[in-house]
């Protein structure tokens, strides 16, 4: 099946009780046993509910895998994943990666003995410089946030094969639709499914996404011991979402194109971060291992203050001042103040996240529109 297909239907059955078209929500704790031992697949909902193991199948359908699982948001299911790891371990990062991402790994899993490396990413040099026999986990974003930085994933893949450290990608920014890390190589897919995967702004979760039976099985036993699973109501609408993901990100991607090219010719604006460039760095490799370059942007304002970014944010009157992404409504951002605050300065600065950077997650309106609104706020 094609990808709008899979959308669809991949992973999915019609309700055997019913016939209903779209899976129920399953609201419920518990399942009544026939006897001890003696049930339909279903015991307690922490460990597996019907509308959450929908769902599940659902994304390792459109992410080509064989295991699914769901968290109660994004940071849960990165949560999972470094809990798959040992005090002694080491991680190497991307530098240039959402702030709630550094703050678990440097405020939450650092003093249990975990060590991460944040390094550059453009080529694999400097992950193979940080490898040593504690390395476990090479930590992958791209495109980066907020800078739009595009990662090799099939060059990581190779690293990490062949010196048996397991590979995770953040896929949010991409989504399943126009980058699937487990063809190129990744062990684990990562999703903020909050984001694109939801797409409506309506809900919170995290998603992971494997094909090795072995870590598929560890992930389920985290996520079962832990607790940090969504609930069913949850599930439903992120099924509902990906249903349209498709037409969704295509508009996306539309929109981000004529968006990126306006901002290069504004006076005000100084650079613009956006992956179809063919001057933004690893251009080649985003055209490689992707099939769009997505809605999200980021740019700078000439003369680097604050103040200048803060006004801009004020004037817009389409895109709406919020965290978070990839709704179908647009939204601009500040990364300094915003997602990114839990970064140091010096290390925001290090990697391009200055005073006057603004992220936009460009949403599905008629971009006329959303250009009209950025030139009035920027004028």
């Amino acid at each position: 099946m094609k990808f709008g297909t899979r959308a669809i239907h991949g992973g999915l059955d019609y309700d055997s009780a019913t016939g209903a078209i779209m899976t129920p929500i399953y609201q419920t704790s518990t399942y009544i046993q026939e006897g001890v031992g003696n049930h339909k697949g279903y015991e307690y909902s922490r460990s597996l509910n019907p509308t959450r193991h929908a769902l599940e199948k659902n994304l390792a359908a459109i992410e080509n895998g064989k295991y699914g699982a769901c968290f109660g948001s994004g940071l849960a299911a990165i949560d999972c994943i470094i809990k798959m790891l040992n005090p002694g371990d080491e991680v190497i990062s991307t530098n240039d990666l959402y702030g709630g991402s550094y703050r678990i790994f440097k405020n939450i899993f650092e003093k249990y003995g975990i060590k991460f490396h944040f390094v550059s990413m453009d080529d694999t040099s400097e992950i193979e410089s940080h490898l040593n026999e504690n390395t476990k986990l090479i930590w992958v974003e791209t495109p980066t946030n907020p800078m739009m930085n595009i990662i090799d994933i099939e060059a990581c893949a190779k690293v990490s094969r062949a010196n048996n450290v397991m590979l995770a990608v953040d896929n949010t920014f991409a989504t399943p639709y126009l980058q699937n890390p487990l063809d190129l190589g990744a062990d684990i897919v990562m999703h903020s499914a909050t984001k694109y995967l939801g797409g409506h702004s309506d809900v919170v979760m995290g998603a992971l996404i494997c094909n090795d039976d072995k870590i598929a099985e560890e992930i389920y036993r985290i996520q079962n011991s832990s607790g940090a699973v969504c609930g069913p109501q949850d599930a439903f609408l992120v099924l509902r979402g990906i249903k349209t993901l498709h037409l969704r990100v295509q508009r996306h991607c539309e929109n981000g194109k004529e968006i990126a090219h306006f901002l290069t010719k504004q006076n005000k604006v100084d650079k613009v971060y956006w992956p179809g460039f063919e001057s933004q760095p690893n251009h080649e490799v985003a055209k490689k291992q992707m099939r769009g370059f997505g809605g999200m942007i980021s740019f700078t304002l000439k003369g680097n203050q604050i103040e200048d970014a803060h006004q801009v944010l004020s004037k817009v009157k389409i895109f709406a001042l919020a965290e978070s992404l990839g709704g179908v409504e647009s939204l601009i951002g500040h990364p300094v103040t915003m997602t990114h605050a839990s970064i140091p300065k010096k290390e925001r600065e290090e990697i391009g996240v200055v005073d006057s950077l603004i992220r936009l997650s460009v949403g599905i309106e008629d971009v006329d529109d959303l250009i009209k609104d950025l030139e009035q706020a920027l004028n």
